[in-house]
């Protein structure tokens, strides 16, 4: 309960701060794990973005100040932090559906938002298989790119990087270096440091990086290591939002400060096998 009540006191957060820059690093101290690991709770937990949900709180008060009060809207929108009249417009309107000058007007319908509270969901008893491994670090060498601070702006890039190394040929020349543990295709993602996140797709192995490629040593990290199967990415998302939701609340474990691992034992995307391994920290 201890980690849903510190979700809830982020939450908290937000609420007091809606009219400030909320930094995305101090909510992740406030839950006590990194800026990464909460916007991807998060996201699971609550089935949207987190910076989505900011705007849908930030947009359902700035209507009702439309509404009941005499302020401008460029005042209004300056004090939701929107220095552009053309932003706040857009940000509006992508919620509520009509722009906000139409607010006043007899009526008029907006959308209401009532902030998020984070609760333990018991659901029906569906078994979920994992270990917990300690591991020495791991060298990887493959494909590697910078990763935005905030999640959602990684969405596109990520599937991107896996249709490139397809279609040039670099799973096979993975395939053809790996020789370590996890053996298998590796996506790494390396995010928790907001200035040098990276996503790599990789494998474990001793060989030298040839050209084009990166090498990265993940350091060492107790691993709550889950397999699975099915028609990806489908499955391993589907996996990855019930370890979130309903393993680690429970686990007696968190977070720790470290890369998330998805290990692809059979590639195949229509009948793929991986395991996706988490760094975690008993409580």
């Amino acid at each position: 309960m201890e980690w849903i009540e510190r979700l809830n006191d982020a939450i908290r957060f937000i609420e007091d701060h809606l009219t400030d820059e909320i930094g995305y690093q101090e909510l992740a101290k406030i839950a006590g794990c990194s800026a990464y690991h909460f916007q991807r709770m998060f996201a699971y937990m609550a089935g949207m973005p987190l910076s989505e949900y900011i705007r849908r709180r930030k947009m359902s008060l700035a209507a009702v100040d439309l509404q009941s009060g005499d302020e401008k809207i460029i005042d209004i929108a300056l004090k939701y932090g929107y220095n552009s009249p053309t932003a706040f417009n857009r940000a509006f309107q992508s919620v509520h559906g009509i722009a906000p000058s139409l607010v006043k007007n007899e009526g008029a319908s907006v959308k209401s938002f009532p902030p998020i509270k984070f609760t333990i969901m018991v659901k029906g008893a569906q078994e979920m298989n994992y270990r917990i491994e300690k591991k020495e670090e791991i060298r990887i060498v493959g494909m590697a790119k910078p990763m935005y601070a905030e999640l959602e702006k990684n969405f596109e890039i990520v599937p991107q990087m896996w249709q490139e190394a397809a279609v040039t040929g670099l799973i096979p020349k993975l395939a053809g270096m790996m020789n370590s543990q996890p053996m298998g295709i590796l996506g790494v993602c390396d995010c928790n440091d907001p200035e040098h996140g990276r996503y790599y797709i990789a494998v474990a192995t001793s060989a030298e990086a040839k050209e084009g490629m990166e090498e990265h040593v993940i350091p060492s990290f107790t691993w709550a290591i889950f397999p699975g199967e099915g028609v990806c990415p489908q499955a391993i998302q589907e996996l990855e939002q019930r370890i979130v939701t309903e393993w680690l609340p429970t686990s007696g474990y968190e977070y720790d400060n470290g890369p998330d691992i998805e290990v692809y034992l059979e590639p195949d995307p229509q009948n793929s096998k991986f395991e996706v391994w988490i760094p975690v920290v008993k409580k």
